[in-house]
């Protein structure tokens, strides 16, 4: 059945899929901003832990209730925080030490591709012409954001190692993605976003030690309660929040588009707040992405 609105010609559904992108975005500007001040993989971990502990007393009660479940499905929220928190939490924070936020927010936008490719793979997805024309136009995209435009650079493989840290969070996010529509749980689905979170901290856990001990140490100060508060609530638990509306009214195929629409608020931020300039090689790459993307998810008739 297909998900209904709550008022008939109500254009609030449609409304928030342009605004649930905003927050979502948002975790660019972290990933740019908030690596200033924070280690990457420290500012991953405290922010997970964080979404964790401000949404536990709210779905205590129902965790509580359905711990005998927490056991049964003990590996795969472990791998759904790994995956969902750690290597998407902690990539894109890595990369933003070495590339733009116009790069992250367009390259983030493949892992649609990846969802495809992995669906194929592990649970015998069908697929069609176009969506491998689909694949074909996304992978042009992404060579040419992560070459910047230039030939030499793809063939001698000198791509910044922050692109290439966005590709490793977008293949998170797609098998987070996947297994996560897959894998059915006895919780709802906001006590089970606050299990991930614990779950994502503790699987972050030995890397912020790692970290702390071999590469940076963080100061814990007045810029490191922002950031972390920040990261937790507006690309976490208001973006999560805005994206399970979105998806109860709109379904999850057109609520996927928030992904797109994503990439441009990203190089938006980058121009306001960083100073970041769109060149050509962007405009190109974000071309092929969105028509490959298009073309990808379309299903034939």
């Amino acid at each position: 059945m297909k998900p209904s609105l709550t008022k008939n010609n109500s254009y609030f559904p449609y409304l928030l899929l342009f605004i649930q992108p905003i927050f979502m975005a948002t975790n660019i500007i972290v990933a740019r901003g908030g690596v200033e001040y924070v280690p990457p993989v420290s500012l991953a971990f405290w922010r997970w832990l964080t979404v964790f502990l401000i949404l536990l007393p709210f779905f205590y009660g129902e965790i509580l209730s359905n711990k005998k479940f927490i056991n049964k499905e003990f590996w795969k929220l472990f791998f759904l925080g790994s995956m969902g928190c750690g290597v998407c939490g902690a990539f894109p924070f890595i990369a933003g030490m070495s590339t733009t936020m116009a790069n992250m927010g367009i390259i983030y936008t493949s892992s649609p591709v990846f969802i495809i490719i992995l669906s194929v793979m592990f649970f015998k997805d069908k697929i069609n012409s176009s969506r491998i024309l689909g694949l074909v136009l996304c992978l042009i995209g992404v060579l040419a954001i992560i070459s910047k435009g230039n030939l030499d650079l793809l063939i001698n493989f000198k791509f910044t190692s922050g692109d290439l840290w966005m590709i490793g969070a977008a293949m998170g996010w797609a098998i987070y993605s996947i297994y996560l529509l897959n894998w059915k749980s006895k919780f709802s689905l906001m006590a089970r976003f606050t299990l991930i979170a614990m779950f994502g901290a503790i699987s972050l856990f030995p890397f912020y030690i790692l970290e702390e001990i071999f590469y940076f140490n963080t100061s814990f100060n007045n810029n490191f309660i922002f950031w972390v508060l920040f990261a937790a609530i507006s690309p976490g638990i208001i973006a999560f929040t805005l994206y399970t509306k979105v998806q109860k009214y709109l379904g999850a195929s057109l609520t996927g588009f928030t992904l797109y629409i994503f990439s441009i608020y990203s190089a938006i931020y980058g121009i306001i707040l960083f100073d970041e300039a769109l060149l050509n090689f962007h405009y190109f790459g974000a071309a092929f992405v969105f028509a490959g993307v298009y073309l990808a998810r379309k299903i034939k008739s």
